[in-house]
């Protein structure tokens, strides 16, 4: 079964301000740059579980940032 956003209709015209927040840094963030930066000095491992992509670190590490989220949460 399809959800609403799938087909097109969702009717919801609301955004949030962390969705508008979200898409503004999304414009603002040099994400390949950085990814650049970091895959550039990270080890690989040969070894071991995958890591995980160097995107959804960064990611995760600037919304910690920018939402006051501590590991936990």
């Amino acid at each position: 079964m399809k959800k609403q956003a799938e087909l097109g209709l969702n009717l919801s015209t609301r955004r949030t301000r962390k969705a508008v927040f979200l898409d503004e840094m999304e414009l603002v963030v040099p994400w390949r740059e950085l990814i650049a930066l970091i895959a550039a000095a990270s080890p690989v491992a040969s070894t071991g579980r995958p890591p995980f992509a160097h995107e959804t670190m960064l990611r995760i590490h600037f919304l910690q940032q920018w939402f006051g989220l501590s590991d936990l949460a």
